[in-house]
């Protein structure tokens, strides 16, 4: 085993020791603190970036034993930390590559480097899974291919691979050089060109040349010559590699005819020179036969035989590269990753279920893991130190090898079952409660059942939230805000329907300053699920006065009345409460008038337990810039009530007014803090910035069963849908119940399947919903698309002429929410 010490890297990249207090071993390279190994063998990379600085971390996770740190701020006080060590460097991620750089070159493995607009992923998991048959093979975990993915996958190289298959990604130009001298690619495989990250390039000619460079030292490139210029370019800036394109057409090397079957699936002839294959894929739609193709002519041109290919692809199956969470059985939350299992892989879903706070207690179900290239010695010891790291309140494992690890660890919870019929058979599930399982396993041993079986027993309908998407959109908001701006972001009605909880969790992480909530009782949800933000509550009761105060939440005091309330309970108890004083400026909902403000002022005066924490006021039509000069008019009554409020109060206190539309349109109003409420959802009613934000939900339910029926027959209550020609329909398992109106029956709405459009014919039922499926190629069981990425939620809105945030908070509470991330 390669081994790097911490004396070592002034060796490797340019920087210098500002404090080196003991000489360590280096096992573990991170840039996320949520991901960081707790461990003095750890190396944290310090990244100061646009929106996160990682040296804000630093006290954490040093009293987390993380003892090596790579930081960028020569001010940093490194006498508060005296036994880590402190490498001062210009830029982390350039050190973080160098490292890499340095670590791949002391490996003789054949790579394979994958790179284009789409697909890399997958055909990086396809070759993988099949190479594996015959190599002990490291690649990319999941999708990191950026500038800081791409070093840690190469660190994960041991001498026993023998073939490492890596993909890279880039989004402007000058990206691609550093990370082909990170991989250093034998083979290169082109996906494919398209208008992914157009916008970093000033043409796609451009953006071909700046991906290319990945395969400068290359011997072989496999690509798809889509279009001429392709080729042209290919040949143009790639002159001694060896080259081997395909087409549907004519003119490349392969000559590709592809014919749908009866099966539902594809057969795929391919010719060259006097050569003829055929083979059958199940899979239908373009994107998954070009991404088949380009493994198929790898493996084809490495020798694999015909029927061997043929074998290997029918075993093939769509990967989700996503770690999903989604709620369990007796108050559990399951983080679902039960269809691979590599030792990469093991650390990133052990760190991310470290990060989830939702439960105090995690517990693992993990089976052997195969084909890692390592003697069960090595392999199961590497695992128990894995394992070690992180405090699990039970460990169970599933498989002929993997009980070797209680040789390691010793853990008073440890349960081991030989195969997954057992376990299912004989451990109590019922024992797991108000816990975070991880089930992760390789997939021959079908831990998906278990997965199933722990899943809160809802139907099938889901409401899949994406947690980057939601990382992503934040970001956006961030950056038009000065970093002394405070953000409040409102997760009021289960975050706009996404759920409060998994919601609140992430945006802790994200060190937002404040949430808002609507009522009472949510915050006390937030509060008992571990969330220890401030919270203010916009809306609160008198009968729920003793649980702001158990609970440490903030209310928003809107009127002389709920003051003299708020103001008898705190002398009443003697205890202080922090609240938050709303103006009415012109919205009319919540709020006290100018004219109040003497009596309010006199009352907060006379009572020490009262502490206003915000004065803030809500806008009404920053949106809309036909009512400009009536924003302008609020503000301006706003700061009128704010100097008076001063002019009385002797403590200072935050002031607010923008929301999402304000946050865009008016910086000038932004004061101390900001409330970003739906744009985190990623809609901006402004149309500033929609290309810039990414849908964070996808609705989807399937179709439980097809009819035929004739012309002139009727579909659903009251027989409002009548057949004009002989019709195909499916019902789909959603109704007005889970959140599907009834204002979308008759046609006004349409449904996706398999990315066509089907309109919805008769009433919306209760729990059901029957769509118009002629002529297209729709089964029993296939997955149907409400709205999501692909099918966007506005559009549905306009269909029935309401706004997005209507049919977001709707999706009922029955319809079972799924949580992703990369």
């Amino acid at each position: 085993m390669i081994t790097l010490k911490s004396s070592e890297l002034p060796e490797i990249t340019r920087g210098r020791y500002l404090s080196l207090s003991k000489e360590l071993e280096i096992t573990f390279l991170s840039t996320d603190s949520r991901k960081t190994v707790m461990n003095p063998a750890s190396l944290f990379f310090a990244i100061h970036g646009l929106v996160h600085d990682g040296h804000h971390y630093i006290d954490s996770l040093y009293r987390g034993k993380v003892r090596q740190f790579v930081i960028e701020d020569p001010a940093f006080d490194v006498s508060s930390y005296p036994e880590a060590n402190f490498f001062l460097v210009k830029n982390s991620i350039h050190a973080l590559q160098d490292i890499a750089r340095w670590h791949r070159n002391k490996f003789d493995l054949h790579v394979i480097g994958i790179t284009g607009s789409n697909g890399k992923t997958m055909v990086k998991e396809w070759l993988s899974q099949l190479l594996s048959w015959r190599y002990n093979v490291i690649k990319t975990p999941r999708s990191f291919n950026s500038q800081i993915g791409v070093p840690l996958s190469i660190w994960q190289i041991q001498d026993y691979h023998q073939v490492g298959v890596f993909e890279a990604g880039i989004s402007k130009s000058n990206e691609m050089q550093n990370l082909q001298m990170i991989i250093d690619p034998h083979t290169g495989i082109l996906t494919n060109i398209g208008p992914a990250h157009d916008e970093g390039f000033a043409s796609r000619k451009e953006k071909l040349i700046e991906k290319l460079k990945l395969f400068a030292h290359s011997k072989i490139l496999i690509y798809h010559d889509s279009e001429p210029y392709i080729k042209e370019t290919i040949d143009e800036y790639l002159p001694g590699v060896h080259k081997i394109s395909w087409n549907t057409g004519r003119g490349s090397k392969w000559q590709i005819n592809l014919t749908k079957t009866e099966h539902k699936g594809t057969e795929i002839r391919m010719e060259r020179d006097d050569l003829e294959y055929s083979f059958f894929f199940q899979y239908p739609d373009n994107a998954s036969i070009e991404n088949i193709i380009h493994v198929i002519i790898y493996l084809l041109h490495s020798g694999w035989e015909e029927n061997q290919v043929q074998e290997g692809i029918l075993g093939l199956s769509k990967i989700s590269m996503r770690l999903e969470m989604k709620k369990g059985i007796n108050d559990c939350y399951i983080i679902d990753d039960s269809y691979s299992n590599d030792l990469a892989g093991l650390e990133i879903a052990l760190n991310y279920m470290n990060n989830q706070n939702q439960r105090n207690h995690k517990s693992i179900i993990l089976t052997d893991i195969l084909q890692s290239g390592m003697s069960p010695e090595d392999l199961y010891q590497k695992t128990s130190a894995m394992l070690g790291h992180f405090q699990l309140n039970r460990i169970i494992t599933i498989g002929p090898e993997i009980e070797k690890i209680k040789n390691y660890l010793n853990h008073p919870r440890f349960y081991h079952y030989k195969d997954t019929e057992i376990f299912l058979e004989k451990f109590p599930f019922d024992d797991f409660n108000n816990e975070i399982i991880l089930v992760k396993g390789a997939r021959k041993f079908g831990l998906e059942v278990a997965a199933r079986k722990l899943q809160e027993k809802i139907h099938g309908t889901v409401l899949e939230i994406n947690l980057d998407a939601l990382s992503h959109n934040l970001n956006v908001y961030r950056s038009f805000l000065d970093p002394n701006t405070k953000i409040m972001v409102m997760v009021k009605a289960l975050a706009y329907g996404s759920g409060s909880i998994e919601v609140a969790n992430l945006l802790e992480f994200h060190r937002i300053d404040y949430l808002g909530v609507a009522y009472v009782d949510e915050a006390v949800t937030l509060r008992k699920n571990g969330i220890s933000l401030p919270v203010m509550i916009m809306n609160p009761a008198s009968d729920g006065f003793e649980n702001i105060i158990d609970f440490r939440l903030e209310p928003e005091i809107y009127s002389i009345g709920l003051l003299k309330a708020i103001d008898r309970f705190s002398k009443r108890y003697k205890k202080t409460v922090k609240i938050h004083i709303k103006i009415d400026t012109g919205m009319h909902r919540l709020g006290f008038q100018m004219d109040d403000l003497d009596e309010m002022l006199a009352l907060l005066v006379s009572n020490p337990y009262l502490e206003v924490t915000s004065v803030f006021s809500h806008l009404a039509a920053a949106d809309e810039p036909l009512h400009d000069a009536f924003t302008t008019s609020q503000v301006r009554t706003f700061e009128s009530a704010v100097n008076q409020i001063r002019s009385v109060l002797i403590n200072p206190f935050m002031v607010h007014i923008a929301n999402s539309a304000a946050i865009l349109r008016f910086p000038h109003f932004h004061f101390d803090m900001v409330r970003l409420g739906i744009g985190l959802y990623g809609f901006d009613n402004t149309g500033k910035i929609l290309d810039k934000l990414m849908p964070i939900g996808r609705l989807k339910t399937t179709i439980s069963q097809i009819i035929h029926l004739k012309k002139g027959d009727s579909v659903g209550y009251g027989r409002i849908g009548r057949l004009t020609r002989d019709s195909t329909i499916a019902t789909v398992a959603i109704g007005y119940a889970d959140g599907f109106s009834r204002a979308f029956g008759n046609g006004r709405a349409t449904v996706y399947i398999n990315g066509q459009p089907a309109p919805v014919i008769g009433n919306v039922c209760m729990d059901m919903t029957m769509i118009d499926v002629t002529g297209l190629d729709a089964r029993e069981g296939n997955e149907v698309i409400i709205f999501g990425p692909e099918h966007p939620l506005h559009k549905l809105a306009e269909a029935v002429n309401t706004i997005p945030y209507e049919i977001l908070t709707n999706v009922s509470e029955r319809v079972k929410r799924v949580y992703v991330s990369e």
